[in-house]
């Protein structure tokens, strides 16, 4: 929405779908516990990356974008404690609250809507409001924005941030629904995957992305 083409939104899906995963099995944290930590991490690396790549714009700022997540890819493949291509196996769904069982289908994809409905009314929000014009201006006029006393660089900070924050809830929680965390999350394939998405719904929208996705995932399954 704010104009920022990212090649590295795979790093911040598997980035937190490991965390959350490891949290889950290895520490025994409860489910919520657990993709609020993968979420935090992906919302953090969101943070770092931001710093080193919103300074660039166009083609510049996609290809630091991907630079960076295929570093977390090698690193996701080296490191101990993510498993290597075996990944994160058998993570424990447990009890959301302590109250809802996630080895109940219905009552997992009831959590996993209610978890969709809560990303989109952030978004929604988000774009509707003051930061949300302000991102639409830097988009359509960046030099304009600046003109006006807006410090674009912080918005679009802001901005990328929160669009971590929300691959790493979903990565966070697609671990702990499929019971894995694989490489084929922190793969570029991935971002690739996303960019598509929001592609083919159109850019600059909020049902756009969401529509790409459904056409994309049903055509996977069913073609």
């Amino acid at each position: 929405f704010g104009g920022l083409l990212s090649f590295g939104h795979a790093m911040f899906l598997g980035s937190a779908g490991y965390a959350s995963a490891h949290a889950a099995k290895v520490w025994g944290l409860t489910p919520e516990l657990a993709i609020l930590f993968g979420t935090a991490c992906a919302a953090v690396l969101g943070w770092l990356a931001g710093m080193l790549a919103i300074r660039r714009q166009g083609i510049y700022f996609a290809m630091i974008t991907l630079a960076l997540a295929q570093m977390v890819f090698f690193f996701s493949l080296q490191a101990p404690f993510t498993g290597g291509e075996d990944g994160i196996q058998a993570v424990p769904r447990g009890r959301l609250f302590g109250i809802v069982d996630l080895d109940d289908p219905h009552a997992m994809y009831a959590v996993v809507l209610v978890i969709f409905v809560t990303g989109f009314g952030i978004v929604y929000r988000a774009i509707h409001s003051p930061f949300g014009q302000v991102l639409k201006a830097i988009r359509e006029n960046e030099n304009r924005a600046i003109s006006l006393g807006y410090d674009t660089d912080r918005f679009k900070l802001l901005a990328f941030v929160l669009s971590a924050t929300l691959a790493g809830l979903a990565g966070a929680t697609k671990a702990i629904v499929f019971q894995l965390a694989s490489l084929t999350d922190v793969h570029w394939s991935m971002s690739g995957e996303v960019v598509l998405m929001t592609l083919l719904g159109g850019m600059g929208t909020v049902f756009g992305p969401v529509v790409g996705a459904a056409v994309i995932i049903t055509m996977q399954n069913y073609l």
